[in-house]
């Protein structure tokens, strides 16, 4: 979450320049692209040390009064821009025709600044209409026009918005580089000769952070940032920008299944929003609140804050907040066995989901959908919603989604009878499952060796910082010996002896520590090649498994009376393979540990080389056999020679190369 409150302002240039500055705004996103209820809005304002009127609606007023006695000239175009900026929270399309007229204004009388400022609020209007691609386009037209003036505020506004969009298209490592790269702007050189000064929003990027790992599954890291995003803005004294950082950690909470802390995350958070009459940021908190006291049991509460959630959403027309909140009343309806109220909720869900192609809300409100007519005996009509969800979910790679709704479709199939196809889609399902449980290992490996990388960056700032405190010491003691020189020489003498021998000690110290170091990570190193042998041979054996399995299961399918005796043996099979699985993703996370840059090396050779090929370059690499691997990617021994015939003639290798040597050379 990454906005400036409305009720300050941050001045473009400089903050004696108050009267005539304008407001910079970030977009409302869409909230729902991800299954995780983050209901995030990036507003952006501009702020100094004075607050603005409460009367919000006055000081609307009193601006396009004011508008319309300024002539064609700068202070107008800003005007024109701020009331966009007011009206935007109570009618979008209105606040739309006073940001093209202060664009307009701005082009012809050559205001460089009102120029991309106008795009900005272009690409917002874009933004908050769901049109990412229009919306992308104008932040880059923004961002160039920035540069051109050189104002290192106008692109952090515009890279953050750019950062917004690459997040909602599931681009996560990209926006969390452009955010890193808006924190690098903080710098004592652009303080100095820029527009960016005092102006400080690391905080904010700190908290758009914490929401980016959280929607990666990186859990810890994201409590960190976002906590540091928390007393930031405590320090600061701003409470509304303190309630977005609360509201995050409600969300990060939740997911975690802690739905007490959840909750008082929330309501600490919807109190300042209220305070503050943020109806926008009310309406999500507000719906987090409602999940987190269903959870606790209190349906009645829950009931009660999704519904005052979706009247907010109505009020400030957030349509996927409104699908949202539909959705979830829907659900607690028809778990009370009230289906006549539970089915027109979850159908104007369906609708606006439809109608504003969001399509993890579509899935949920088609899932839920789907539990309703299971509940009231149609299956039929349950297994046509719950195919739909699983279409759009393969579509999307919304695995999770995926893994949920063919559980479901499984559940369906054995109501009407369908045992085999039950059978099928639970086996799909226990393999997804097996799949995320994996990557959520892996997450957790990358989320400490993060942290790890972290504290060490951290580590060396504090010995540079040392570093620098001895040279200053040294400067001083060089000063005093000049000093003592005119007193006598053999005081001088004296004195750089002492200090040549503690720096000589200095150096054997820093030697002895680095050792010791190296020996660690030695330490370490052999530890991983210890594990990616273990890993290799769980993941070739897991595979000798499951194709054991398929072969009873060949034996089996034709036999009713052994069938759902075996079935239930096999399922048992199933779940505890799947419970001591670490799989794939955990092997290739200790093989890029140990075998340093082995993947770039070989897309240096052969730029387009396929995900598929190196998995089987790794294998080769771990000196697998052709059967060996065969089994592992659980294909025919006659398929991995000709990938490897493929994969020999793309690294350009000669007839009489051998491939195995070639890779254990790299």
């Amino acid at each position: 979450m990454y906005r400036l409150d409305m009720d300050q302002r941050i001045l473009v240039m400089d903050k004696s320049y108050l009267a005539s500055s304008f407001l910079f705004i970030f977009p409302i996103p869409n909230p729902t692209v991800m299954n995780l209820n983050i209901k995030l809005l990036l507003l952006f304002y501009l702020y100094c040390s004075a607050c603005f009127s409460q009367n919000r609606q006055q000081e609307l007023d009193s601006l396009i009064q004011r508008s319309q006695g300024l002539p064609d000239n700068i202070e107008k175009a800003q005007v024109l821009s701020r009331i966009h900026e007011r009206m935007m929270f109570m009618d979008n399309e209105g606040a739309l025709l006073y940001a093209r007229e202060a664009f307009d204004l701005a082009n012809r009388i050559n205001y460089d600044r009102g120029v991309a400022n106008g795009y900005l609020q272009f690409g917002n209007y874009y933004y908050n209409q769901s049109k990412n691609d229009s919306a992308a386009f104008f932040h880059n037209k923004a961002l160039n026009a920035f540069k051109e003036i050189k104002s290192i505020k106008g692109q952090i506004f515009a890279l953050h918005s750019l950062a917004t969009i690459q997040r909602e298209s599931g681009d996560f490592d990209k926006a969390i580089e452009t955010t890193q790269s808006i924190l690098n702007m903080y710098t004592e050189e652009n303080r100095s000769n820029s527009d960016l000064g005092n102006f400080d929003l690391r905080g904010s990027e700190y908290e758009v952070l914490g929401g980016i790992y959280f929607e990666k599954g990186n859990y810890l890291i994201a409590v960190e940032h976002t906590l540091k995003s928390l007393r930031f803005f405590e320090k600061k004294g701003d409470e509304v920008r303190k309630a977005d950082a609360l509201k995050q950690l409600a969300d990060i909470e939740f997911q975690q299944q802690n739905y007490a802390s959840s909750l008082d995350y929330a309501t600490k958070a919807i109190a300042i929003y209220k305070e503050n009459n943020d109806k926008i940021y009310s309406s999500y908190a507000l719906n987090t609140a409602g999940l987190a006291t269903e959870k606790l049991g209190d349906i009645g509460k829950s009931k009660e804050l999704l519904e005052e959630s979706l009247e907010l959403a109505k009020e400030m027309n957030i349509q996927s907040m409104m699908a949202t909140s539909l959705n979830d009343l829907g659900r607690l309806e028809y778990k009370q066995g009230d289906y006549l109220k539970a089915f027109p909720l979850l159908e104007a869900s369906i609708e606006i989901a439809k109608k504003e192609d969001i399509k993890l809300n579509l899935t949920a409100a088609l899932h839920e959908m789907a539990n309703l007519k299971m509940a009231q005996n149609e299956y039929q009509s349950a297994l046509t919603h719950i195919n739909e969800v699983i279409a759009i979910s393969e579509e999307i790679e919304a695995l999770p989604t995926l893994r949920d709704a063919l559980k479901t479709k499984a559940e369906i199939q054995k109501l009407m009878g369908n045992t085999n196809g039950a059978y099928a889609n639970f086996s799909r399902y226990a393999t997804i499952n097996d799949s995320l449980y994996s990557n959520r290992k892996a997450q957790q490996i990358a989320e400490l060796k993060t942290i790890y990388e972290t504290e060490k960056k951290e580590a060396a700032l504090a010995l540079q910082e040392e570093e620098i405190a001895v040279l200053n010491e040294k400067v001083k003691v060089d000063k005093l010996t000049k000093g003592l020189y005119a007193g006598g020489m053999v005081a001088f003498i004296v004195i750089s002896g002492l200090l040549y021998f503690g720096f000589q000690q200095r150096i054997k110290k820093n030697r002895i520590a680095r050792e010791k170091q190296e020996a660690i990570y030695q330490q370490e190193i052999e530890h991983k090649q210890k594990e990616l042998a273990s890993q290799t041979l769980h993941l070739v054996q897991k595979n000798t498994f499951i194709q054991e399995l398929m072969e009873n299961l060949e034996n089996v399918k034709n036999s009713p009376d052994k069938f759902k005796t075996e079935f239930r043996r096999m399922v048992m099979l199933l779940k505890k393979e799947n419970a001591s699985d670490k799989d794939w993703e955990v092997f290739k996370t200790y093989f890029s540990e140990v075998h340093n840059d082995f993947d770039q090396k070989l897309k240096t050779i052969y730029a387009e080389i396929s995900e598929k090929e190196i998995r089987l370059a790794a294998f080769l690499r771990m000196n697998l056999t052709t059967k060996e691997i065969a089994t592992t990617l659980n294909v025919l021994p006659d398929s991995i020679l000709k990938s490897k015939y493929r994969l020999k003639k793309k690294l350009g290798l000669e007839k009489e190369t051998d491939l195995n040597t070639f890779l254990n050379a790299l």
